[in-house]
């Protein structure tokens, strides 16, 4: 897909979003069932069922998916996606690229080893690595608008106000 076309097939949608500002709010949504055996989530993906268990770290088989594992898989998903788009949106020409997601966790705190390690991820870093001949002002702007609309990365940056309920069924 070239600019144009990333434009011409965004503009109506724009267009939309700002004549009906309630129309932008769209409900993403996932669903896991935690009715199979052993220290289990099966999590619906839209596409297939995704298994997710404990990480080896935390006495896990190392089978499951991590769901650190898949934080990290989302960021670089997403990240991935927006630098496409961009890189499209402002003509950098990418021959190929890469992008990683690190994160490091103390595991005694999701273990309850010691009250006073965190439970979470302390640290987590992106890095994109790309192949291009783009003068390093365009990279610049290129990381620049990669990093404000990322999804995934603005929601782990902003952390979101965030509410859990436990119902009887």
């Amino acid at each position: 897909m070239d600019a144009a076309t990333l434009r011409a097939t965004q503009a109506p949608i724009k267009e939309r979003y700002k004549s009906d500002p309630k129309a932008a709010m769209i409900t993403l949504t996932a669903r896991g069932s935690i009715e199979n055996e052993g220290i289990a989530c099966k999590v619906e993906t839209g596409r297939a069922l995704a298994v997710a268990g404990l990480h080896p770290g935390s006495g896990g088989s190392g089978l499951e998916l991590c769901s650190g594992d898949m934080l990290l898989e989302a960021l670089v998903a997403c990240a991935g996606v927006t630098l496409k788009s961009v890189a499209t949106a402002i003509e950098v020409p990418l021959r190929s690229g890469n992008v990683t997601a690190e994160g490091d966790l103390d595991f005694r705190g999701t273990l309850g080893v010691d009250k006073e390690a965190p439970v979470g991820f302390a640290e987590i870093r992106l890095r994109f690595e790309v192949d291009t001949d783009a003068p390093q002002e365009k990279l610049d702007l290129l990381l620049k608008l990669s990093e404000r609309y990322c999804v995934v990365y603005q929601t782990i940056k902003h952390g979101p106000k965030v509410s859990v309920s436990m119902h009887r069924v």
